[in-house]
């Protein structure tokens, strides 16, 4: 078992929130994430959710602002949230550019030096994360969902795609849902994975469907106020690869709000309810 050091707890609506840090294999350093276990887990494994941060933000931007706890403990669903890059003095960065390096992982596993040796964002989430929370908490690893917030979103999305398997439900908040032509992360797939745009398609949503990747349900808030809604997000190119391949989406407008956690606490139990259901076969 792989040593877990415990930074803090709290208890929260009856259980306890969490955060942790451990050595990473994949991302070759110490990475930092949160845990809310609800009360039903000091008596039975709980499904799980995970929810993927967006650019500039860490584990503590959704555990403190989120506001996710009382849904998750009326439902009994443990909430874990990853930090959104690998990070420390080691780590190679871009200082002052907030759309790469860290904080801005982009949950893809980078193969261009000097990137590449750490940043292996999709790796961590998808297989090593998985592992140590199974061997750690009384998770049942059998229910997994996923979601996220912007560039989250945009993980939650292709992990999803690339696992389904491994998901009962996946959702999202304002996804960056084809980061490929999108103006804030195209520069940084080209950074993390090089010219040929080939392999970006494998960390892109709408790439990945139309290669034939198929996950449903798929529920995703968009706030209509979002200052980066016509270059960043675009929902309706989701929209239009979904309706082809014939995929679960429901997509929801929501008048005039914005990119912001005022946006995303709103909505977050009704999220939360939604993925109950697909964990709990209800």
């Amino acid at each position: 078992m792989k040593e877990l050091t415990t930074i803090s707890t709290s208890n929260s609506h009856g259980g306890v929130q969490g955060v942790y840090s451990h050595k990473s294999d994949v991302c070759n350093c110490d990475m930092t994430f949160a845990v809310f276990l609800p009360p039903q887990a000091e008596h039975k494994p709980c499904p799980v959710l995970w929810y993927l941060s967006g650019l500039t933000c860490s584990h503590a931007n959704v555990m403190e602002k989120g506001e996710y706890r009382q849904a998750a403990a009326e439902h009994g669903i443990i909430i874990i949230c990853p930090d959104t890059s690998p990070r420390g003095k080691d780590v190679p960065d871009d200082e002052g550019n907030w759309q790469f390096g860290s904080g801005a992982g982009f949950y893809l596993d980078a193969t261009i030096e000097p990137w590449k040796k750490n940043y292996q964002m999709y790796s961590y989430i998808a297989r090593e994360l998985p592992e140590l929370i199974s061997a750690n908490f009384n998770a049942d690893m059998q229910r997994q969902s996923i979601f996220g917030h912007s560039m989250g979103g945009h993980g939650a999305l292709t992990i999803a795609l690339k696992n389904p398997e491994c998901y009962k439900s996946c959702s999202a908040f304002a996804p960056i849902v084809q980061p490929s032509t999108a103006d804030w992360s195209s520069s940084p797939l080209r950074r993390y994975l090089g010219e040929n745009e080939t392999a970006w398609r494998e960390y892109d949503a709408c790439h990945l469907i139309e290669d034939g990747n198929l996950f449903s349900p798929v529920l995703v808030d968009q706030g209509s106020g979002d200052d980066f809604l016509d270059n960043g997000l675009r929902p309706w190119l989701l929209e239009e690869v979904c309706n082809d391949k014939d995929i679960e989406l429901t997509v929801r407008m929501q008048k005039d709000y914005d990119h912001s956690y005022f946006f995303i606490s709103t909505f977050m139990a009704e999220h939360i309810t939604w993925h109950a259901r697909h964990l709990n076969n209800l």
